[in-house]
């Protein structure tokens, strides 16, 4: 894809709406929107690498209750013709077609490479890649089984979210201060995998969330790797202008 001259591409992930409680969530939302708002003159295609929610289930018949700012704001941009993509994350990966049918979001389960401008890109939210953390994997495989998300719909959604709430709680203070610091190039398993990448072919730019942490780190002379951050404490994101990828940070 050629981006036309003057637009942009952005880059955001891990707002986890829904966390810790209803008012810190719905200032964040808000946030959110505002940032959406003023960046919908310039974008050209906005990337949402996953864990927009804390937890998000599709229902035949319902979703979750709440977040209709963000839901309506992402809606208004896709109808005025902003491409919106969107990467489940592991806190947000029962979807089933409302993003698509209701908002126009075209939805990934894995890492994608895109080209844009001459650029390739490998985006994803980023768990489960790299080396190690066999049993998050293996969770992974079962939690995306459709079978287990047969099961899962079969709880009335009171039940079923107030379970998902409490797994999703255990999720992030069991990842704790690990989100906090920079690891080092050789336990950062994203750096790893991008990497290991690079010995099959050439990225210009590794894109991914998850971590929590803002991260950029230049893998080659000619190869970035990049870690979104999160809107809980950072606020950050990353912006492709002019062939160039920086991470920024947003202060309303």
């Amino acid at each position: 894809m050629q981006i036309p001259a003057g637009k942009k591409i952005y880059f955001l992930s891990d707002f986890h709406l829904g966390a810790p409680d209803y008012e810190s969530s719905l200032t964040r939302e808000k946030r959110v929107v505002q940032f959406l708002d003023e960046i919908k003159k310039d974008a050209a295609v906005i990337f949402i690498l996953g864990d927009l929610f804390d937890f998000w289930f599709e229902y035949k018949k319902v979703v979750p209750k709440g977040f209709v700012r963000i839901l309506g704001k992402l809606a208004e941009l896709t109808d005025n013709g902003i491409i919106i993509y969107f990467f489940v994350g592991n806190h947000d990966m029962w979807m089933n077609g409302y993003f698509e049918k209701e908002l126009n979001i075209t939805v990934y389960e894995d890492a994608q490479e895109f080209e844009f401008n001459g650029k390739k890109f490998l985006i994803g939210h980023g768990d489960g890649l790299g080396p190690g953390d066999h049993r998050y994997k293996f969770m992974k495989k079962v939690f995306r089984n459709q079978f287990s998300q047969k099961l899962f719909g079969m709880l009335h959604p009171s039940t079923g979210i107030r379970i998902a709430d409490f797994f999703s709680r255990k999720s992030r203070s069991a990842a704790g201060k690990k989100d906090e610091q920079f690891l080092g190039e050789e336990k950062e398993w994203l750096i790893v995998f991008a990497k290991q990448t690079l010995k099959k072919q050439h990225i210009d730019f590794f894109v991914f969330g998850h971590r929590h942490l803002p991260i950029v780190h230049p893998l080659k002379e000619d190869s970035l790797y990049i870690n979104l951050g999160d809107w809980i404490k950072y606020n950050s994101y990353a912006i492709f202008d002019n062939g160039t990828l920086m991470l920024k940070y947003y202060e309303s």
